[in-house]
């Protein structure tokens, strides 16, 4: 009878839990079974594992083989403990040197014994480096991921018949990593659109505060221009942002080997077909919705009316909270959605309700409709509504007047940096994740007394909500900073009140 221990992981969400894989081998009959709460790709686990040990010139023991993988009580999923079962059964049997209990390892096998790719490195190493695991094992293609963290050794293997070898001799990383690609590198600058100057520079609010952008217009007006712009405005990413939007792409397997870590704010732009797992996310092995890939970055939705009711409704709580939980029989997933939301729609079915040149074709109770499909309480979670009109020909055939995304961002940076200033010691970063104690701290009493009047004024006329009235104090707020002034005067309370939408609250 021999036993050996091994460290991997499981993840929940975004974040790392650590795994011990226990491996017994004792006297009977031959047989291999796997029991922690495993899924069909980790029972699976078994056949390549028998494989890859023989094909790699070891044996597989011909004993009872039983693998634990503790927490019981935590579901495993996916192919990445091939790997560490493996090298358990190779260290109970003897074959391999023990000396891998301080090590955490991660990856999956082919039959032959080869390491292959598998997602959530990055997690899995922050993992090791806050548990105090300070070399991680991963398939060799997968270093250059892993090594994104800092402060674990990272090595990497191609094969199993490696292990026989000292760690000295397995693949390490490189020093260098490719340059990170920034917002700089952005194609779609806003100079290149003519006209819809008011819809700039709400887009630069929107961007300075964090605020989340209707835009509303006949077909062809820029919408969709617009918003593809808007990852221009927004700076690069923090190191913390950029571990946190990496680690999401890593666990939902869309993280470039070539660029393992993020540096340019995620532009997501889901077709309104999209499932309600596709947009918040889910499955039976629960990944990470388009909510969640767009976190710290721009989420597009195009056609917003047409997405399924229950899509729509779904967005309520990341656009509250900037998180997502998906709950399921097996348990419960968090991740992270702290995206700014940029919804474009048409006026009506046709696009063009109340147009000056066209006329519309929708019968009034189906242009009622069409705009009911969005419910109150969602538009209530919207800061910013603004109209994009037809551009006229004068202005498509002019030269550019408008600024370059360069010069908007650069005074996006200076607003951010303000508000982080204010906002240190809190989980919030801009303004528009503020709670009602900082709307109160840093709004209302930073509110001018001619300011005073103005506000209680549009709120009555408007007849805003309580969550409507905090939305309007953070826009001002966020124009004011852009402004460079600690408090919050009359022009900018009444720039944020043009941002309401008339009659929905």
């Amino acid at each position: 009878m021999s036993f050996a221990r091994v460290i991997s992981a499981a993840f929940s969400g975004i974040e790392g839990i650590p795994v011990d894989v226990e491996v017994n081998t004792s006297s009977g009959l031959p047989a291999f079974n796997v029991v922690g709460l495993p899924d069909t790709a980790v029972q699976e686990a078994r056949e390549r594992v028998r494989a890859g040990i023989r094909n790699t010139g070891f044996k597989f023991p011909l004993h009872r083989v039983t693998v634990n993988l503790a927490p019981a009580d935590v579901r495993k999923a996916g192919p990445m403990y091939d790997l560490p079962i493996a090298v358990a059964v190779l260290v109970a049997t003897r074959q391999v040197p023990d000396r891998y209990a301080d090590m955490a390892l991660i990856g999956e096998l082919s039959l032959e014994g080869r390491l292959r790719h598998v997602s959530g490195v990055l997690p899995f190493v922050a993992m090791c480096l806050e548990q105090g695991v300070r070399t991680a094992v991963v398939p060799a293609e997968d270093v250059r991921e892993a090594r994104t963290v800092g402060g674990v050794r990272v090595f990497g293997i191609e094969s199993l018949a490696q292990l026989a070898e000292p760690p000295e001799t397995w693949v390490e990383p490189d020093t260098e990593l490719p340059a990170a690609a920034t917002a700089s590198t952005l194609v779609h600058d806003i100079a290149m659109v003519q006209g819809q100057e008011h819809v700039k520079r709400a887009l630069e609010v929107a961007a300075a505060g964090g605020h989340n952008v209707m835009l509303q217009g006949p077909p062809g007006s820029g919408k969709t221009l617009l918003a593809r712009t808007l990852p221009g405005l927004l700076p690069p990413l923090a190191a913390r942002e950029a571990i946190e939007v990496s680690k999401v792409y890593s666990v939902a397997g869309l993280l470039s080997r070539e660029q393992p870590l993020l540096h340019a704010r995620p532009f997501r732009s889901p077709h309104h077909t999209i499932s309600h797992a596709g947009l918040v996310g889910g499955g039976s092995f629960i990944r990470p919705g388009e909510v969640s890939l767009g976190h710290r970055g721009v989420l597009f939705l195009d056609e917003f009316p047409e997405f399924s009711a229950a899509a729509l409704e779904a967005l309520r709580e990341p656009l509250e909270s900037g998180v997502v939980t998906i709950s399921r029989a097996r348990g419960s997933v968090t991740f992270p959605a702290r995206f700014l939301l940029v919804a474009a729609m048409n006026p009506c079915p046709c696009g063009y309700y109340g147009d000056t040149r066209r006329a519309c074709s929708c019968p009034e109770p189906t242009v009622s409709r069409y705009q009911r499909r969005i419910s109150g309480p969602l538009l209530d979670r919207l800061d910013l509504f603004v109209d994009v009109p037809r551009v006229e020909i004068a202005e498509l055939t002019g030269p550019p007047t408008g600024e370059p995304s360069a010069a908007i961002r650069e005074r996006v940076a200076v607003a951010r940096a303000r508000q982080e200033a204010r906002l240190a010691g809190t989980p919030h970063v801009t303004n528009a994740e503020m709670g009602p104690v900082e709307v109160r701290a840093y709004c209302q009493q930073s509110l001018a007394p001619d300011a005073q009047p103005l506000l209680a004024a549009a709120t009555e006329r408007l007849g805003l909500s309580a969550r409507a009235f905090h939305r309007v104090l953070k826009v001002a707020r966020t124009v004011a900073d852009l402004a460079g002034s600690d408090r919050i005067e009359a022009p900018h309370v009444a720039e944020a009140v043009q941002y309401r939408r008339r009659g929905s609250e």
